[in-house]
């Protein structure tokens, strides 16, 4: 099969650009509501402190300036690589993360948009694992990622391949590791034992 030029194997794809807007329209959003709630209130009241109102105001513009850096540098950082039999990923600005999932322990993929993220033409992907089964947050996010379908559906077809079956979901059996013995093994070994003893037993019984 063709291999997607979008998002090629053991090559490393970043977010889309549209992932720094979204982050700072978010905040704004986040900082819009903290002004209304300690603004409006000081400037409503019958004796509004103006100076407050300032400060207040100058703070939120400051932390704005460096939401806006911080999201940029943060945008740098980020990285995921598809592999064989794992998905690999990269990001932070001060503390460094990165992570490794193998695409045989994906229960769950997940895809989100908001109406900011529609309006950008992007989507998040929301991976779990069988370690994070049930819990409320996934353990890794994909974030603002045009072509999702996309992306999703190589992310099945891999689960499915490194799963042993299933439907591409992680739902299967788990892949089996080379050296793993499996059932139908031991019981030819037991067959094959017993048969040996019974051999030996005839043996034994024509010598007599």
């Amino acid at each position: 099969m063709t291999e997607p030029y979008r998002f090629p194997r053991n090559v490393p794809f970043k977010p889309s650009t549209a992932l720094i807007p979204w982050f700072i329209i978010n905040f704004l959003f986040f900082a819009l509501l903290i002004a209304a709630f300690a603004v409006l209130p000081v400037v409503l009241s019958t004796q509004p402190d103006l100076f407050i109102s300032l400060i207040i105001l100058g703070g939120l513009v400051l932390v704005t300036l460096v939401f806006v850096v911080w999201v940029r540098l943060y945008y740098d950082t980020m990285a995921y690589e598809l592999h064989d039999d794992e998905l690999r990923w990269r990001r932070g600005v001060w503390f460094r993360t990165t992570g490794i999932v193998p695409y045989n322990r994906i229960t769950n993929l997940d895809l989100k948009q908001g109406p900011v993220m529609r309006w950008l033409g992007i989507s998040t992907i929301a991976i779990q694992t069988a370690g994070y089964s049930g819990q409320a947050a996934s353990e890794i996010r994909i974030e603002a990622i045009e072509h999702a379908d996309e992306l999703r559906e190589l992310l099945r077809n891999a689960v499915r391949s490194c799963s042993g079956g299933g439907d591409g979901t992680g739902t299967g059996a788990p892949a089996r590791a080379p050296d793993e013995p499996v059932a139908s093994t031991g019981t030819s070994m037991l067959i094959l034992n017993e048969l040996k003893k019974i051999r030996i037993l005839l043996e034994q019984q024509q010598k007599n």
